[in-house]
Formats: C-alpha cells, structure tokens, sequence
C-alpha cells in the first residue's frame, strides 16, 4: 500500500487533490480511498487530506499516520503544524515553493533522508500561469505523478478533466502537465549532479 497525506489550507482544493489521485487510482485498475479531515471549515485554515493506493483491496479507514509521500501545497505551515510526523527517512516529500530545501532552512532537518526523494516545485505559480487562480493542487498531482510513479499523468489529466468541464479541467490539466515536466527535469538534474 502507498499512502499519501496532503497538508494545505482550506479552499487550496487540498481534498479535491486527493480526490482526484483516487479517481487516478481507480481509472488505472487500483484501490483507492481518499478522505479530508478538518479542524474548522473555513479558507484559510489548516487542511489535510489523505489517499491511498493499492492493488488489493484496502480495509484500514484511519489517517495516514506514516505516509510514505507528503504532498504540501502551502509553505506557510512549515512552522504552524508538524507537518513531518511520521514520515520514513525513504518517504517522498513535495513542497509547494520555488524555493529548495536549503533555502527553506531543512538542511538539517532531512540530512538522514533520501536526498533524491527531497523535492519542491513552484505549483502556485504553474498554477497561476496556466489555470489564472493560485490553486497548486492539479500542478502537484502531475508532479507528484512524475516524482513518485506510482500513477501516471494520463490517469490525472484524465481525472481533471472529468471533474472540471471544458476549459477549467483543460487548464487544470495543462498546469499539471507542466509541473511534471518540472519535476521530471528536477529529477534529471539531481541524478546527474549525483553521479559527476
């Protein structure tokens, strides 16, 4: 099983991203279950969602305890929750920033970790280019889809443009698109800097 938690703030699309990986998920032949869980409903405040996804039927219904993925679609949480509980020194962790970790102080913090599992991508900015609306969410599912394999872009782009009709969903999904290209390059870059 492959868990993922979703850290952001309320009307960042933080549960329709976890939504839209089951729906992913689901299309590609797999279990998933997705579910949000909220301290006070209101845009702004903390939100975190969770996914899973397996190959064989999934029975646990608790939150995601120890991700093996950490999506955070707002950098502002960094210091306002603990954001890392739980995460395995092999877990993935993507941030929402154009800033990398070093910039963000985390040096120390993750030098047990996998270092090419460490990764951040300017999902806001993709977002506002291509959707008009600073919403990383449909950015960071394309990225987390190159970062992680665990789906496909097809999957997602499929699952946008099937919960957002006509122009919203293909934008969505153009911004998604673009995100994966960024991490894929990312990607690229860190192997090649590791091996010289």
């Amino acid at each position: 099983m492959f868990q993922v938690r979703i850290h952001g703030r309320g009307g960042q699309g933080v549960v329709t991203a976890a939504e839209l990986l089951a729906v992913a998920a689901f299309a590609e032949g797999r279990h998933a279950q997705a579910f949000p869980s909220f301290g006070s409903e209101r845009t702004g405040a903390p939100v975190v969602s969770y996914c899973r996804l397996d190959d064989a039927p999934i029975r646990t219904r608790e939150p995601v305890m120890e991700p093996d993925a950490l999506i955070v679609q707002d950098v502002t949480l960094i210091h306002q929750v603990d954001l890392f509980s739980g995460l395995s020194h092999h877990g993935y962790v993507l941030i929402n920033t154009s800033r990398n970790f070093s910039e963000l102080g985390f040096e120390d913090h993750f030098r047990e970790f996998s270092q090419e599992r460490l990764l951040t991508c300017p999902a806001t900015e993709i977002a506002l280019e291509h959707v008009g609306r600073p919403l990383p969410n449909a950015a960071l599912l394309g990225g987390f889809a190159a970062f992680t394999g665990e789906i496909t872009l097809d999957a997602i782009c499929q699952a946008i443009v099937d919960r957002f009709k006509g122009a919203v969903g293909e934008r969505n999904a153009a911004a998604a698109k673009v995100a994966f290209e960024f991490v894929t390059n990312a990607k690229e870059e860190f192997l090649h800097a590791s091996t010289n």
